[in-house]
């Protein structure tokens, strides 16, 4: 099975081709719809050909797409993260004009010596020339202007909502409220109030977010989605199928931990505190749907997020890292075991069978 950060990556780059694509195929057959069954074009007096051109346009697209995407997750995207949206999208689009530009002049190049000029260099060169001085060449550089700016927009606002929320109010995934199975985990931050008081709120701002931060990878690398934020908690989700495999729900807390150790030193530095935690886990159905006029969302509802937070406020009775229900025990891979110790249960109101907590052990 592929990791979980490179199929994430791969989603992220994917749309980057699938945008060249569509504009590339909407710019080649209005440009048939205007030039028709001429063989010249009227501006230039260049040679044309549509089969040739689109042909030759979507093996182009797709490789340029594939570059954008590679340069934007890989690289671009760390370089703006803390730019405000304006800015990222702006000089983005500056930065990936002048390098498809270039790459304009090369396949306008390329395509007449494949389609028109017989491998004639000395040709090809003059078609360039008539082209690159045409207003056809720049009305060609503003239309790439604004389909780079739509998919950087697109790519950060897909950011900004999570991943896959905008793919799923985008096709509709969750217009009709659907229900489905998922493990959730409330990670809670031991002693935020204190912390608070004592470093001050904007101290204690930048605390979060840098514990927010350092947490990003392990949730995931285990396959996790980030489902809110609350204050000094955060909620993380799991489909069943994703969250029982090789156990990411539970490795997600042993790699948050693990990181928050290392980075130890860091926090004392700039902080003067390392910030502790706990968690609660469960499994359950829940209804998956959108909601909201003025601002949507998409929300999980059902006793199985109600009684996670419960779980998670039962750690501090048992003095526990994390439980975990008995549902979720049973549901996990006995493949990669885990160490638990039973330690009691929980009555909800309302219900007549109590939950099953276990103490989940983790290695040092």
């Amino acid at each position: 099975m592929m990791h979980p950060r490179n199929i994430r990556r791969i989603k992220q780059i994917l749309p980057f081709v699938a945008f060249w694509v569509i504009f590339s195929s909407v710019y080649s057959f209005v440009e048939y719809g205007i030039i028709g069954n001429n063989e010249y074009y009227p501006s230039t007096g260049n040679l044309y050909d549509f089969k040739g051109n689109f042909v030759f346009g979507l093996v182009v697209c797709i490789i340029v797409g594939l570059l954008q995407g590679y340069i934007e997750v890989f690289w671009l995207r760390k370089r703006f993260i803390r730019h405000p949206l304006w800015v990222k999208i702006t000089l983005k689009t500056l930065f990936y004009l002048f390098f498809i530009s270039f790459f304009l002049i090369i396949f306008s190049t390329l395509n007449s010596l494949i389609n028109f000029t017989e491998g004639n260099l000395n040709l090809a060169f003059g078609e360039l020339q008539k082209f690159a001085g045409s207003f056809a060449f720049w009305s060609i550089i503003i239309y790439i202007s604004v389909a780079v700016a739509i998919a950087i927009l697109f790519s950060e606002m897909s950011q900004h909502l999570g991943d896959g929320v905008l793919y799923n109010f985008l096709f509709g995934k969750y217009h009709r409220p659907l229900c489905e199975t998922r493990i959730f985990m409330f990670l809670d931050m031991k002693g935020s109030t204190t912390i608070a008081e004592n470093i001050g709120h904007k101290k204690y701002f930048d605390l979060l977010k840098e514990y927010y931060s350092d947490m990003t990878d392990a949730i995931l690398e285990t396959s996790g989605t980030i489902y809110q934020y609350v204050g000094d908690e955060i909620v993380v989700s799991w489909t069943k199928k994703e969250g029982v495999y090789q156990n990411n729900c539970i490795r997600c807390f042993e790699k948050i931990y693990k990181v928050i150790e290392q980075k130890k030193d860091t926090y004392l530095t700039q902080f003067g505190t390392v910030p502790e935690f706990k968690a609660g886990y469960h499994i359950g159905e829940v209804t998956t749907g959108e909601i909201g006029i003025i601002k949507k969302d998409i929300i999980y509802t059902g006793d199985v997020l109600n009684t996670t937070a419960r779980i998670q406020s039962e750690c501090n009775a048992y003095n526990a890292q994390a439980l975990i229900s008995g549902n979720l025990l049973n549901e996990l891979q006995k493949e990669n075991p885990i160490e638990f110790a039973q330690i009691g249960e929980l009555t909800l109101r309302g219900k007549t069978e109590p939950i099953q907590l276990y103490s989940v052990i983790f290695g040092e």
